[in-house]
């Protein structure tokens, strides 16, 4: 009985580790991204929320590469109001080798890692469009607050043209006053 059991665990775990493997993405992701030029603070403008983030409000994604290759993440946010405490999540980033840094893999809980596509990106890297092969989460992000609704119609029909139903996007609201910077509110 306790071979049974002990291969039982073997057997699991191993699926655990496989279901934990990537694969290419099915989605589409930009080119070529430039990791110095991504790093920083990005204002979460839409979403199609995971759990924790669908009643996000002044919603910052910040990315910070470390010496040994992997993203410090740090995403702010503050759940159901411009009151509410500040939430905090870290997650690690993992770029995957031979996609020109444009897909990465998340690690919000070991060893689990989840597909990050940046599948739009402006040339000045102001604006960028982040999916996932599954089409079930997405994130259009801006240096900026708030971007013009030309940009984000523009952001809308991209996801669209990736095959991404809009019917749960979300605005996050954002609200910053002027003379301070994401961290100071």
């Amino acid at each position: 009985m306790q071979r049974r059991n002990l291969f039982s665990v073997i057997v699991g775990a191993c699926a655990m580790l496989a279901g934990c493997a990537h694969s290419p993405p099915t989605i589409a992701p930009v080119k070529k991204v430039e990791l110095e030029r991504f790093m920083g603070d990005w204002y979460v403008i839409a979403h199609i929320p995971s759990r924790p983030e669908r009643d996000a409000y002044n919603a910052i994604e910040s990315y910070a590469l470390k010496p040994d290759g992997k993203i410090q993440t740090t995403f702010q946010y503050r759940n159901g109001s411009f009151d509410a405490p500040l939430k905090t999540m870290r997650p690690k980033g993992f770029v995957r080798p031979g996609t020109q840094n444009a897909v990465w893999d998340m690690q919000f809980v070991w060893p689990i890692k989840a597909e990050y596509v940046i599948v739009d990106l402006d040339p000045s890297y102001s604006l960028t469009i982040v999916g996932r092969s599954k089409r079930d989460y997405a994130w259009i992000m801006a240096r900026t607050p708030t971007i013009t609704d030309t940009d984000y119609q523009a952001a809308l029909a991209r996801l669209r043209a990736l095959g991404y139903s809009l019917e749960g996007i979300r605005r996050v609201p954002q609200e910053w006053p002027e003379a301070s910077g994401p961290r100071a509110k």
